[in-house]
């Protein structure tokens, strides 16, 4: 908890100090100050209230004492306590980012990370966010930086971060900001995050109906699934990351999960590690028939078409290579991993699974994730490529 101060001109101030004590995470201890002699029983009042934990709202008045304290345990395992939603948020996490604004949380931002505003992800987030339009929400860090100064002077009841970014997580932990950590290796995850991230924000209600759509759209999806001949072999699938041709992901991971969705079988799944690198032989030996491609702004299907040894893959010789379209829209650390699956699954049959035009397929998603926020004259071109034979 920030310091509290040695006096207090009236109980008015008091009970606004107990509205800032409610907003920040009760692990913190008190500063120990007191105060003056002179402040006499009105004071006395307002610290007595602080004492006996009345959490008191900015905006609503006092906070009945019979509600339940706010406990979320994060991915470190971690248990966070709070008295009432945080109202502070500084998010360091893009697809954490884009579930605030699917909960609509945005209210609560106060910092983002930096590569919202150098990444393809700007033009969405520009045009749901007024502050991130005109570059004036501060970004303190990112996935691999965090400016502690920085970060301190935005006063935050919560930071949300990656639970592998250990010596930032100890050091804001030790200046007394609770942190929710982050890692994600299956959808499962995914789900876990929107439910947590609407407690915290006191929009669980919102985070039940995204997490309903997200089950029937699964379900929608094993039953399409089900659909396939039992005959019918599940084609060999190979995902390369934008690092590299080489670097792939093995079973315990969400391209797995992916795969398996949209009803191919994962090449690297031999190996239990979430990313890998590979070599050329194991490519030659899986000889994957689709290869499916991270947005990679280097490398496109055409160009994996030319790369020496490439060419004799069934993947390759047949057309079947393909890109994801931008980050955005694609990123399954977050429920847009819908529309991924939906993507992959046509260009893994796309003798059963053609249909809708895909714009149409991920503007109506995209208006039931972000309540309207992100209309379809708003969103930008798909620019998906394949590879031609």
């Amino acid at each position: 908890m920030r310091s509290t101060g040695n006096t207090f001109s009236s109980i008015a101030v008091a009970l606004a100090l107990a509205a800032r004590v409610a907003r920040t995470a009760v692990h913190r201890a008190p500063s120990p100050s007191g105060p003056g002699p002179w402040l006499g029983g009105a004071v006395l009042l307002g610290l007595l209230l602080l004492e006996a934990g009345y959490a008191v709202s900015s905006s609503a008045g006092t906070r009945a004492n019979t509600e339940e304290p706010i406990v979320v345990t994060d991915f470190r395992n971690r248990e966070l306590v709070f008295d009432q939603p945080v109202e502070r948020i500084v998010c360091l996490i893009e697809s954490s980012l884009s579930n605030l604004y699917m909960l609509g949380a945005e209210d609560r931002l106060v910092g983002i990370s930096t590569n919202v505003y150098q990444e393809s992800v700007f033009p969405y987030y520009a045009a749901m966010d007024q502050r991130i339009r005109d570059r004036i929400l501060p970004t303190p860090g990112n996935w691999d930086f965090v400016n502690h100064e920085s970060l301190m002077v935005l006063q935050p009841d919560l930071v949300i971060i990656w639970a592998q970014q250990e010596e930032a997580i100890q050091t804001l932990e030790e200046r007394g900001i609770p942190v929710f950590g982050v890692f994600m290796t299956e959808f499962a995850d995914i789900h876990r995050q929107i439910e947590a991230l609407g407690r915290l924000t006191g929009t669980e209600d919102r985070a039940r109906e995204l997490l309903a759509l997200a089950d029937g759209e699964l379900e929608r999806a094993r039953q399409r699934l089900a659909l396939l001949d039992d005959a019918e072999a599940l084609p060999r699938a190979y995902f390369m990351w934008a690092q590299g041709p080489l670097q792939t992901a093995g079973k315990n991971s969400t391209v797995q999960e992916l795969l398996e969705l949209a009803g191919a079988t994962n090449v690297a799944a031999g190996s239990p590690r979430e990313q890998l690198v590979v070599n050329l032989e194991n490519i030659l030996i899986w000889d994957p028939e689709v290869i499916i491609m991270w947005a990679n702004e280097r490398l496109d299907p055409a160009d994996v078409r030319q790369m020496a040894g490439w060419r004799g893959v069934s993947a390759v010789r047949n057309g079947r290579v393909h890109e994801l379209p931008d980050v955005f829209s694609c990123d399954f650390w977050t429920l847009k991993y819908l529309f991924t699956v939906e993507l992959v699954s046509r260009w893994c049959h796309p003798e059963h699974f053609a249909g809708d035009d895909l714009y149409a397929v991920r503007a109506a998603l995209f208006d039931q994730l972000y309540q309207g926020k992100l209309p379809a004259a708003e969103l930008p071109p798909l620019t998906r490529t394949s590879a031609q034979p």
